[in-house]
């Protein structure tokens, strides 16, 4: 039977350099971040986020994903509202993805709030992926041209790594992407081994 191993992190952690790094070693990954975004160009989601967050999240007939997270990542009751109506259609893509590798022994499914959606409950293993604040934030403002007032509204509104390390099995600390890699290596070892 196929492990499901949950790939967490906060924002800026590096989880994605990992998520990548498994798929490069053959590994199906599934990266719930982006299948979410795509997701939301389906009609339907657009008509639901429409109708709860108004005319303003629209641009050209699809979502403005900076007009809605401005709204979501100040309102704590907003993004709660946001994450009921995206992660069941997450979910659900998720077990039609599934159903595509069930021959694979492990599979990855990588996800940025993967304790805050409950889909971590679905998971044989977790991996945390750590990284000091400072280098989180760094990365994000390079990625992502984004101020650091709004990169720290989003670390605000996830888990905080001490929560996650609580509920995971496996840690990588990200301080050097190589040492990262090894780390990461040496757990998928112990995946295969168990």
């Amino acid at each position: 039977m196929t492990k499901i191993i949950g790939l967490t992190g906060g924002i800026g952690s590096g989880k994605t350099t990992i998520a990548k790094h498994f798929a490069s070693l053959g590994i199906p990954v599934y990266i719930a971040d982006d299948e979410a975004k795509k997701l939301m160009d389906n009609s339907e989601i657009i008509a639901k986020l429409q109708a709860v967050f108004g005319e303003e999240i629209i641009e050209n007939k699809k979502i403005d994903r900076k007009a809605l997270a401005q709204i979501v990542f100040q309102n704590p009751k907003k993004l709660k509202i946001l994450n009921s109506i995206i992660h069941p259609a997450v979910k659900k893509h998720f077990t039609d993805w599934l159903s595509t590798y069930k021959n694979h022994p492990i599979i990855i499914k990588e996800a940025a709030i993967l304790f805050e959606s409950g889909s971590y409950k679905d998971c044989d293993s977790i991996i945390t992926v750590t990284s000091p604040l400072e280098e989180r934030v760094n990365r994000v403002m390079k990625r992502d041209n984004a101020s650091r007032e709004s990169i720290l509204d989003r670390i605000n509104n996830q888990w905080t790594d001490e929560q996650r390390i609580s509920k995971s099995d496996y840690v990588i600390i990200n301080i050097s992407v190589n040492e990262a890699l090894k780390q990461a290596e040496e757990i998928l070892k112990k995946l295969n081994n168990s």
